[in-house]
């Protein structure tokens, strides 16, 4: 469906030009972003001309996706009122601004807080389906360098107001913040147990909208409010990591930067290279090498003399990871050494911060794995794989799942046809109990991998096991 506007879209018309992307490439793009998303559409070059030269408007996300297809041309974000479809159903562009003033800082991750998540959680429209594919790493840019140039805030005190609407001021005390606290640290045990997408980690969002937001926008002294702009960072980066592990990379991303700005208001520069290391993870992720590396390395600069051991040995592993990703093998080894001779500096009384519980050696083995794997040494693979899979795992399920399918890869690239469909079978049995796009995607690649084996018995085994998984909706 289409609404019309006065005369063309010239705007759109000049974009395009700009992006190089013709009527048929750009109706491509947005059928196939669609697709990401479950949506059926079916734009043609007819499609295209209509919304230049008529000025016809496309409901629903088509607009938010058109934008989305020229962005990833562009290599930057594209707005709706850049392209001529500012009058499309509304999708803000909430989450993405990096404010220097700490009071619009409140307001940006409050809006975010209160956008219409029931996308991301039932996949019944919403914003999030809005926003499709509309994840940029360009995005990353400012909130990383105004971070690095100044990562704490002079004062967030907060004079005496009133929670919008509530009409009763709100007086943020220490138990406030203890209760957002609890909440993170119990979040982070359902999240790596069940994966991002499991109800009960879905609850991070609503307690971030109906109990972080009116504490933000209440009252407080400096030292309260550091405290509380510190565990909303906390659940804010919990927020876009299980977005991220459910697929939703343009929530990820926004709840990613908000989290950053609010570790700058808490002045806690560990917390915001932990932020920052997770937006790496994410550029990387996406095939972004080179931007996950920039990310890392502004996690590690700003954290030298304040991190413990413990903490440097994990921002040193995301930059071997973001190497890996962009093929330097000299860089990742130099990073993976590194990282590893902080983590036998780390000693058990050392004072390092409650979200880096899951980080142990086993960790660093499981991630040194993945960055062999991506620079094609399936021997370090194993080793390291032997090493991260030694130990029961009933805490971090999703990642003993990832193990799995990584040592399944190795043994492949290994010519171990049996042990990789062996591993692949306990990693979709693994898989098939918790809820996490991320881990179903590692499968996915998996079976691409065993395609050219696909008459082997024990091939099609496998793949019948993964239908279930691979048929159940994203």
């Amino acid at each position: 469906m289409s609404r019309e506007q006065r005369g063309p879209n010239e705007k759109l018309g000049a974009v395009l030009a700009l992006a190089g992307i013709s009527n048929a490439g750009l109706a491509r793009r947005v059928n196939d972003l669609g697709a990401q998303r479950g949506l059926t559409l079916r734009y043609d070059k007819t499609s295209v001309a209509r919304w230049v030269s008529k000025g016809m408007v496309p409901q629903g996300a088509a607009p938010h996706l058109i934008a989305a297809a020229i962005a990833q041309k562009l290599g930057r974000p594209v707005p709706l009122h850049e392209i001529g479809l500012a009058d499309a159903d509304p999708a803000p562009e909430v989450g993405l601004a990096f404010p220097r003033d700490v009071g619009q800082a409140v307001k940006s991750a409050t809006e975010l807080y209160r956008l219409d998540l029931a996308g991301r959680r039932a996949g019944s429209g919403g914003i999030w389906q809005s926003l499709a594919g509309s994840f940029a790493v360009s995005a990353y840019a400012t909130p990383a360098s105004r971070w690095l140039i100044t990562p704490a805030d002079s004062s967030v005190a907060r004079e005496p107001g009133q929670a919008e609407g509530s009409g009763a001021p709100i007086k943020v005390g220490h138990s406030d913040v203890q209760k957002l606290r609890e909440a993170a640290e119990d979040a982070r045990r359902w999240d790596s147990k069940y994966g991002g997408g499991d109800w009960r980690s879905s609850m991070v969002p609503e307690c971030l909208r109906v109990e972080a937001a009116p504490l933000l926008l209440g009252s407080y002294s400096d030292e309260v409010g550091r405290a509380l702009f510190g565990a909303t960072a906390e659940l804010t980066r919990l927020a876009g990591w299980m977005a991220f592990d459910t697929g939703q990379q343009e929530a990820a991303q926004r709840y990613y930067i908000q989290a950053l700005r609010l570790a700058r208001a808490a002045a806690d520069v560990p917390l915001g290279g932990y932020v920052l290391a997770s937006m790496s993870l994410q550029a990387t992720y996406r095939g972004f090498g080179d931007e996950g590396v920039d990310l890392a390395q502004a996690a590690l600069e700003r954290n030298r003399g304040l991190a413990t051991a413990r903490t440097m040995s994990f921002f040193r592993l995301v930059e071997a990871r973001a190497h890996a990703r962009a093929g330097d093998a000299q860089a990742a080894g130099a990073a993976l050494k590194a990282a590893e001779s902080w983590l036998e500096r780390a000693r058990p009384g050392d004072a390092d911060p409650s979200w880096l519980g899951f980080y142990t050696y086993d960790r660093f083995a499981a991630d040194a794995a993945e960055c062999y794997r991506d620079l094609k040494a399936p021997r370090q693979v194993r080793r390291f794989t032997e090493q991260a899979l030694s130990k029961p795992t009933e805490e971090f399920v999703r990642s003993h799942g990832l193990r799995l399918v990584v040592s399944a890869v190795a043994e492949l690239e290994s010519g171990n046809l049996d042990a990789a469909c062996e591993q692949g079978v306990r990693a979709v049995e693994v898989a098939g109990r918790i809820s996490s796009a991320r881990t179903t995607e590692y499968v996915k690649d998996l079976l691409h991998r065993l395609e050219p084996y696909g008459d082997e018995p024990r091939v099609a085994e496998l793949r019948e096991r993964a239908r279930p998984l691979l048929m159940a909706p994203a």
